[in-house]
Parts: structure tokens; C-alpha cells; sequence
């Protein structure tokens, strides 16, 4: 058993659990599936502050929380009982264009010339690390929601905001990783 959940699972499983999530959490409790609002009940349990966007009844909205931590600690668990020994297989030509902007130590998820805590006090690494963060902690509050909550949720209860939205981010995406990537790692 142990080695089934080790191996990748395909699309066509893993999309439809993460997909019954939505109507899991309306059934049970009435509630959205999302994650970045975490973040702003996080701010309104710990600041304070006499801040409007922040005055609210957090509590009611606990749940939230131990969902990111168990998702958190899951993560935890399955990086440290569940890898896959085995080397990540990445394109010859992805490699290739990473390599002509001087990433060549590809050998786990993270090149570990762009994500690495040496890394973060270099130009490239604010950029990637700090800045990057930011505009997607930005973002995702601007757009009222992230992808999983627009793009899963939204899109489920069809929500033209959640379309736009989601439009959006791929355009986003697409923009990032080929313009915007490319000028980051070739400084």
C-alpha cells in the first residue's frame, strides 16, 4: 500500500479528489475552499491593529487554519516518508534554456542556484524570493483570492470573477515565465 501512495498519481485521480474537496466543504460546513484568506485571518489573530479590513469575527473562520497546517505538516510527512527516491526527470530542452542562464545544478524541484538561503541575500534571489512573494501575497488578496480558490471554487460555482481571474493568472504565468524569467536569471 505504502508504495502505491509513493508513486505519482495521474491526473485523472488527483484532479477529481482535489475537485470533491469543493463540494466536501459545502456540504459539511457551508464553506469556501481557498487558501490565501489564511493569511489575513493569521494578520487579524495577531495584529492588533485598529485596522477595518482586519475587524472581523476570525474565530468563525478557525477551520482555515488547521487546513493549512494540515496541509503544512502533510507536506512535512510525505517529504520526509513518502519521496520518491528516484531523480526528478526534467526536458532535455528545459534543461538546456536553464543552463544558458547559468542554472545547471538541477537535480531536485528547486534549482538550488535560484532557491537557497545564500541565495536570497544575492539580486536574483530578492527578486525571485522577496519580490516575487510579495506580488503573488499581493495579487492573490487584490484578485480577492487565489488560484485554488478562484480557479477550483469559483469556477465551480460559476463565477464570472473567478473566470476573469483565472484568465488572469495564466496570462500572468505565461508572461513570467517567458519574459519576465528569462531577463530575472540572466542578470
Amino acid at each position: 500500500m505504502l508504495e502505491f501512495i509513493k508513486q505519482p498519481w495521474p491526473w485523472y485521480i488527483a484532479g477529481p479528489l482535489v475537485g470533491l474537496t469543493v463540494p466536501a466543504l459545502l456540504i459539511i460546513g457551508n464553506k469556501s475552499f481557498g487558501i490565501s484568506a489564511s493569511l489575513r485571518h493569521t494578520c487579524a489573530m495577531c495584529l492588533p491593529a485598529n485596522i477595518t479590513f482586519f475587524k472581523y469575527d476570525w474565530k468563525k473562520e478557525i477551520w482555515n487554519m488547521f487546513f493549512v497546517f494540515g496541509i503544512l505538516f502533510g507536506g512535512v510527512l510525505a517529504f520526509n516518508f513518502l519521496s520518491n527516491p528516484n531523480p526528478i526527470i526534467i526536458n532535455d530542452t528545459l534543461r538546456t534554456e536553464l543552463a544558458s542562464y547559468g542554472v545547471t545544478n538541477i537535480n531536485g524541484m528547486l534549482p538550488e542556484q535560484l532557491f537557497s538561503w545564500e541565495n536570497l541575500i544575492t539580486l536574483k534571489g530578492f527578486f525571485m524570493m522577496i519580490i516575487g512573494g510579495f506580488f503573488i501575497g499581493f495579487g492573490s488578496r487584490y484578485a480577492g483570492g487565489c488560484t485554488s480558490g478562484h480557479s477550483i471554487s469559483g469556477l465551480s460555482n460559476l463565477q464570472l470573477p473567478s473566470l476573469i481571474a483565472t484568465c488572469c493568472f495564466f496570462v500572468g504565468g505565461l508572461i513570467m515565465a517567458n519574459i519576465i524569467l528569462p531577463l530575472i536569471l540572466s542578470i
